[in-house]
């Protein structure tokens, strides 16, 4: 059906119509809008100005920002505004407004469109709760995940007398519990144990196989400190306590190392891990490789395989879990370990807290790390004569 009129439909419009002259006042209101606001036309027309209906805010706006951009551009368009009504309450609009010239290109009026904006603004509003409500989420889920991962690793490495040791460790994300560990602890009075692993996943699972890892490793080591029954050992307990299909495995190099007036001598043995690298004191870079030895954890009768090396004065090992590796040189291109040897190779002969700190330095400029990563190193002070 038409409209009886254009003037019933500009009155009675879904939206508010209002028309003001340049000083601001009400020249014109359509009955939507007044009933909107609660006054009588009466009351406004001629008698108000449009500042007057404006809640105090908005007021400030409007002198400041609204009636500028009027008198340089003629128009605005879609601000946010809170006019006041007759009761003292609120009403959000967003507000459209043009300026009518004459013949003459003299400013006569201001026409303005009032849209009603409440059901715009409790949404808004639903919206930041909801987002203020995810940021505190996620604030809460960032300091549980670092106090969680800080509970998995040496809060400090203990002091090994006649060696240098240093680690680092990289979470790929900072509201997910890694699955890298590491630790470095004594044995008796003369000998220590350390070890690096990789546990499959991450998130509280992870964490879970994580921690029951790093405190089997250690208690086993009390009883058999041999590296091989302690990853038989781990083997057994992971098996028993996890699903071995999916989550209850890891990759580990467990190593003892005993100082002597020569360097140290070091035993290792290792589960599946990226094979540990020896720098010499001259420089030259050695993987020790421990070929045949299996996942911890996805097999009952797991065997492991491990190896004997002597570390002379400026020697330095080097244990890292895959995320350094696998982490993104440019674009999708890893690192690898050809390119991490010919990394270290370059270094020349360095110190274990040298050599941290330039892994640490090589994560730091790549373009992304995926995976959480560990590092643990642990060298020889090089004497007089190595030196030379």
């Amino acid at each position: 059906m038409l409209e009886d009129s254009a003037e019933d439909l500009y009155d009675n419009a879904p939206c508010g119509y209002l028309s003001t002259l340049m000083d601001g006042t009400i020249a014109k209101i359509n009955s939507t809008l007044v009933g909107w606001l609660g006054y009588e036309r009466s009351e406004l027309i001629g008698r108000r100005a449009f500042t007057d209906i404006l809640a105090v805010g908005a007021r400030i706006y409007y002198e400041t920002h609204m009636a500028p951009m009027l008198a340089m551009h003629g128009h605005v368009n879609g601000l946010a505004l809170d006019l006041r009504c007759a009761d003292g309450t609120r009403l959000p609009v967003l507000v459209t407004s043009v300026v009518k010239r004459g013949s003459d290109g003299t400013a006569q009026l201001i026409r303005t469109t009032v849209f009603d904006a409440r059901e715009r603004r409790a949404y808004e509003q639903e919206l930041l709760r909801a987002r203020q409500a995810a940021e505190h989420e996620r604030e809460r889920a960032f300091t549980l995940a670092a106090t969680l991962q800080r509970s998995l690793l040496p809060s400090e490495l203990p002091a090994v007398p006649g060696m240098q040791v240093a680690a680092y460790y990289h979470p790929a994300s900072a509201d997910e519990v890694g699955g890298d560990f590491y630790d470095l602890f004594p044995l008796t009075p003369d000998t220590w144990g350390f070890f690096l692993g990789d546990v499959c996943g991450k998130g509280a699972d992870a964490a879970v196989v994580t921690s029951s890892a790093r405190y089997t490793m250690r208690a086993a080591a009390v009883y058999d400190p041999d590296p091989l029954a302690v990853l038989a050992h781990l083997n057994t307990v992971l098996c028993r306590e996890f699903d071995t299909g999916t989550t209850g495995f890891c990759t580990v190099v467990y190593g003892s190392v005993r100082p002597t007036p020569t360097g140290a001598t070091l035993t290792l043995a290792a589960g599946g891990h990226p094979p540990p690298v020896l720098i010499r004191a001259e420089g030259a870079t050695e993987l020790l490789e421990t070929p045949g030895g299996m996942l911890v954890g996805a097999l009952p009768d797991a065997v492991f395989a491990g190896r004997a090396v002597h570390l002379a004065p400026g020697d330095t090992l080097l244990l890292y879990s895959d995320g350094l590796t696998e982490a993104r040189v440019r674009g999708r291109e890893r690192l690898g370990e050809e390119r991490l040897r010919e990394f270290i190779d370059a270094l020349g002969p360095v110190s274990a807290p040298a050599l941290i700190a330039a892994l640490t330095e090589l994560l730091a400029g790549f373009d992304g790390v995926d995976d959480d990563t560990a590092l643990l190193a642990l060298g020889i002070p090089p004497t007089a004569a190595t030196d030379r």
